[in-house]
């Protein structure tokens, strides 16, 4: 059985041991950019390596130009999954201990790159303990496998495209950050408050339960089909900050069973680069 979307606790306990499975920590903390890694070589699932948002899962920041974490070169990350042992055949899970807010990022840009087997773990790490799973400290390697990246372009819109289309009623542009952020009252990493214009806000938590495992399928469906309309998922952009939470509303999507929508990578962060984009600051879509 191939796992693509989520995996609960249980299941992985039986296979964390499989050479066939190659787990991935992704914790990571945007205020203290070393405790992720730190946490990982203190505990960890036994036989995870571990993934860095800053230095693994994103390119060269470029000042004035790019997000905060732009999508790596395709050659680049593709040899950091080979290192990963991620061959064609092999199935990954990703876990973090935000409920798949940092997972999910990895989880797009495997299927992204053609590599469709690979699930997040529901509940990430605090599930993993609370099952009194086995953890392991230190660092650990796999074996190295040979990824052949495929990329999918159809599931990337560019910031221009997403200048041109944001006034498209048969499109539609969400943001997954929180109210607070959307509606400009706050923002804590960026230099500039608001949201894209035309955007609706979802943020990316409500697809969890207090829990914070992923909420039933079917109430995540009913969830996105309030929201989307008579919109398809092919015609749906999701945003954040710097285009890391944006994935879990796409994984949330895919669970559901509505389909896979288009990520804006550069995200707000990107968007706020060049005064001449416009920017809206209210509870409604502008």
């Amino acid at each position: 059985m191939i796992f693509k979307t989520l995996i609960p606790v249980d299941l992985l306990a039986d296979q964390f041991n499989n050479p066939d499975w190659a787990i991935i920590d992704c914790r990571f903390s945007l205020t203290d950019t070393s405790l992720g890694r730190k946490q990982y070589e203190h505990a960890h699932i036994p036989g995870a390596v571990y993934a860095n948002l800053d230095e693994h899962l994103s390119g060269q920041v470029i000042p004035g130009k790019t997000s905060r974490h732009p999508l790596p070169p395709i050659e680049t990350f593709a040899g950091k999954l080979s290192a990963w042992g991620i061959g064609e055949t092999t199935q990954v899970v990703v876990y973090d201990d935000a409920s798949g807010a940092i997972a999910a990022r990895l989880w797009w840009m495997l299927g992204w790159l053609g590599h469709e087997a690979v699930a997040v773990l529901d509940g990430g790490w605090q599930h993993w303990l609370k099952n009194n799973q086995p953890t392991k400290n230190g660092v650990e390697n796999r074996p190295s496998q040979d990824f052949n990246p495929r990329p999918n372009a159809h599931l990337i819109i560019e910031v221009d495209q997403v200048l041109a289309m944001r006034n498209n009623p048969d499109m539609l542009l969400v943001d997954s950050r929180s109210p607070e952020r959307f509606r400009g009252e706050e923002e804590p990493y960026d230099s500039i408050a608001g949201h894209i214009p035309g955007a609706l806000n979802l943020p990316f938590k409500q697809n969890l339960n207090n829990a914070g495992l992923f909420i039933e399928q079917e109430e995540l469906r009913t969830h996105f089909e309030n929201i989307l309309g008579e919109v398809n998922a092919k015609q749906t952009v999701f945003y954040c900050g710097s285009g890391v939470t944006a994935a879990h509303n796409i994984l949330a999507l895919v669970h559901a069973g509505l389909g896979q929508a288009l990520l804006y990578p550069g995200s707000w962060s990107e968007w706020i680069t060049d005064p001449s984009r416009p920017i809206e600051k209210s509870d409604q879509p502008g």
